[in-house]
């Protein structure tokens, strides 16, 4: 993959510096009080409740195909977060030929997090008001906010009005994109390739109509919701901070092996543009960078940007809190 090419590295590295400079004042949040959606409440009890009673029958009674189904389910919908709505869409940090963006939406479409127009705006939201009160997952706010409660309630004013500056030209120019996002679609979409399928291929195997849909569909999806929440809440808590100590991001091993590589986020935060999300190394913990090192082989997946070296190590020995393994 090649690095960004030596003239950009300083402009790069003195807009990363401004940007963190302005980081180092601690954002303190405006208490509110909790404005309840309730229908929310309802929805995600009631699908934790079937993932609890998926994750039984999934030691107790399933097969193992489809225990394995399960996985490999799970493990696509996971790649259509990572590799596509965040590196790919919302950050542009490679590029993708069509089959490749296909399958990243059909893979996306199964995660069922909303559509990737809308998962992108949240998310450049999120890190051009990381944090803050604009930040839809604002994790000042207390782990069980950043992790699902920013689900549970209504957002925060400055969530909307910060929203509407967010330039999403991009990718409403992709007619990829604007099908997906399309209501009646997706809603035709999400149920045919998050609960349908997944129930019914199962049964081809002899599996019960039960057991497909509790682990299958319930517990696979609500488990990946879950290991992505993961990347909001306790990885912006528990960790070091090797390349930016004055930002709330952490570098977290355990939540990157569980969201397929999205736990070095201390890193992205500094270097949101790098398709890996984390320095070289760090494939035993991140199964996108190798999906993604496969796409670039067979030439679906190109133009890859990485941070280069030197820029990394001015960054962490200038703003980095000494726990970086090389100083």
């Amino acid at each position: 993959m090649a690095p960004l090419l030596e003239t950009e590295m300083s402009r790069i590295y003195e807009r990363s510096s401004n940007e963190n400079e302005e980081l180092k004042a601690p954002h303190v949040s405006e208490k509110r009080e909790w404005d309840i959606v309730w229908r929310n409440v309802i929805i995600f009890i009631s699908l934790h409740l079937g993932a609890i009673y998926g994750t039984f029958l999934l030691f107790t009674q399933a097969k193992w195909a489809t225990r394995i189904f399960a996985i490999t389910v799970g493990m696509a919908s996971g790649l259509g977060i990572t590799a596509g709505a965040h590196r790919l869409w919302s950050h542009k940090s490679y590029k993708a030929k069509l089959p490749l963006r296909i399958l990243l939406v059909v893979f996306n479409t199964i995660a069922f997090q909303d559509s990737i127009i809308h998962w992108a705006r949240d998310h450049r939201v999120h890190h051009k008001y990381s944090d803050t009160d604009a930040d839809p997952h604002n994790a000042t706010r207390g782990f069980f906010f950043s992790h699902i409660g920013w689900l549970l309630l209504r957002k925060h004013p400055e969530i909307k009005a910060k929203g509407q500056s967010i330039d999403m030209s991009d990718l409403w120019a992709d007619p990829l994109l604007r099908f997906q996002k399309k209501y009646s679609y997706y809603l035709i979409l999400i149920l045919l390739a998050s609960f349908i399928l997944p129930t019914y291929i199962p049964t081809l195997w002899g599996e019960s109509l039960k057991n497909a849909f509790f682990v299958s569909a319930i517990f696979r999806y609500v488990t990946v919701l879950n290991t992505t929440w993961l990347i909001n809440s306790a990885a912006h808590m528990w960790g070091t901070k090797p390349y930016n100590k004055h930002i709330h991001p952490v570098e977290s091993k355990p939540v990157s092996f569980v969201t397929l590589g999205e736990g070095f986020h201390n890193y992205h935060h500094a270097f949101p543009w790098d398709s890996k999300a984390s320095e070289l190394g760090n494939y035993v913990f991140s199964f996108t960078n190798i999906f993604l090192d496969a796409m670039a082989k067979i030439g679906w997946g190109y133009d890859f940007r990485t941070a280069p070296r030197v820029l990394v190590f001015k960054t962490v020995q200038k703003l980095g809190d000494g726990s970086h393994p090389d100083f």
